[in-house]
């Protein structure tokens, strides 16, 4: 087999709250435009305390997709197909032969597939009736249908990897992708994650007490790291990579946009929402291992950031001890809220963009640091910074925790 492959990511795309480019998000990030808002139609549940959301607004499905496609796909697969159709057309693949051959495989997860249909599969249960439930029902709601329905769209004969690990299933995807590639199995993957927004996503976390209620000012709030934050905000979209094996990028003349050269995953094996710093520190280590790299030669940590007590306090801890208190972190959910299963792809997407232009954008809200987290060089307005190395860090409930490291390609 010989030795390891070098993996490269050679097509990028996404949608979110603040836009599906890269320019139109950039200029949100640097004009503090925040994508959070009030969600009224929340106001059905008063046994919720947040009214607040990252909606997509106005996204509309693509004039050219078939309605046969679309039976198959919800909210959730909607977006993650989109983000793979962007990601395939910015690395030149969009329609070549060669990604249906079975070159090209898919990794990718959401949280819960979409909510919509598990409320139809619940009638059934509570009701004992079948309204609304026909022979797609499943498959928009089974938690690998964006990985699926992505194979299918694009008709990619690779290998399937489902990640359906909450908050991690996108940084997941990128992760055991890069390691097909790595490995040899296969030259190309499609890899990341998405989310479609639902108040019962919200209601998982305001059961914990972790949900913003500031619900009159949505502009004010998520604010990870910051004392005076009240907990996380839930949004929504999708991210994915073109992954590829550096050799077949090159024989066909692709633009790269940066080497992924480190994946570290560990799991806290303790509980099952309570965040564990070693555990944090050591997925770290394992991406630094991985990339035969000293933490020095990271230049700035992506950090989870979701706004939550515990989660802020164990994130920011395991990385200053690990990288010391000069280590740049900003969290971009500040600006979105929390997109579950897409966070890992999107904030992968942000991370390379930020790197390769020099300019590195801050965590919105974060006004005062709060004292219970660790000493670091925390970003509270946009900063211009050459580095080589990025890392991405994901944390997810069942104790899931993920890096990645990427590399500029000069």
């Amino acid at each position: 087999m010989g030795g390891f492959k070098r993996v490269v990511v050679t097509g990028m795309g996404g949608i979110s709250a603040l836009g599906d480019d890269w320019a139109t998000i950039s200029d949100n990030f640097r004009n503090n435009r925040s994508g959070i808002r009030h969600m009224p139609e929340w106001d059905l549940y008063p046994d919720m305390n947040t009214r607040l959301g990252g909606p997509v607004l106005d996204f509309k499905v693509p004039a050219h997709w078939t309605r046969k496609q679309l039976r198959s796909m919800s909210k959730v697969s909607q977006f993650a197909v989109y983000a793979a159709e962007r990601a395939l057309a910015d690395a030149g693949l969009l329609g070549d032969p060669c990604i249906s051959d079975g070159r090209m495989g898919v990794a990718s997860g959401s949280s819960i597939g979409s909510p919509q249909e598990v409320k139809v599969f619940g009638n059934m249960l509570l009701n004992q009736v079948a309204h609304g439930l026909n022979a797609n029902s499943y498959v928009r709601m089974m938690p690998h249908t964006t990985a699926a329905n992505i194979s299918i769209f694009f008709g990619l004969k690779g290998r399937l990897i489902p990640t359906s690990s909450a908050c991690t299933s996108g940084s997941q995807g990128i992760g055991y992708a890069y390691e097909a590639i790595k490995f040899g199995r296969i030259p190309m993957m499609l890899a990341g994650g998405g989310e479609e927004l639902c108040a019962t996503e919200a209601m998982v976390f305001d059961a914990l007490y972790a949900t913003s209620q500031k619900n009159d000012t949505p502009e004010k709030t998520p604010s990870p790291y910051d004392s005076g934050r009240d907990g996380l905000v839930i949004g929504e979209g999708a991210g994915m990579f073109v992954l590829e094996e550096l050799e077949h990028a090159l024989a066909r003349g692709a633009q790269i946009h940066a080497e992924l050269v480190g994946f570290g995953c560990s799991a806290d094996g303790s509980h099952i929402t309570k965040p564990e710093k070693d555990t944090m520190r050591k997925a770290m280590e394992l991406a630094l291992e991985d990339a035969g790299l000293q933490p020095s030669a990271i230049g700035y940590v992506n950090g989870h950031g979701t706004a939550t007590d515990s989660g802020d306090i164990a994130e920011t801890q395991a990385t200053s001890e690990l990288f010391g208190e000069h280590m740049p972190i900003s969290s971009q959910k500040s600006f979105l809220g929390h997109t579950l299963g897409a966070c890992g792809a999107l904030e992968s997407w942000f991370s390379i963009e930020m790197m390769n232009s020099n300019n590195y954008y801050h965590t919105l809200n974060l006004e005062q640091v709060d004292e219970r987290c660790g000493r670091l060089d925390y970003l509270t307005e946009p900063r211009q910074m050459d580095h080589d190395y990025v890392m991405n860090n994901n944390f997810a409930f069942g104790g899931v925790n993920t890096s990645l490291i990427f590399k500029r390609w000069r």
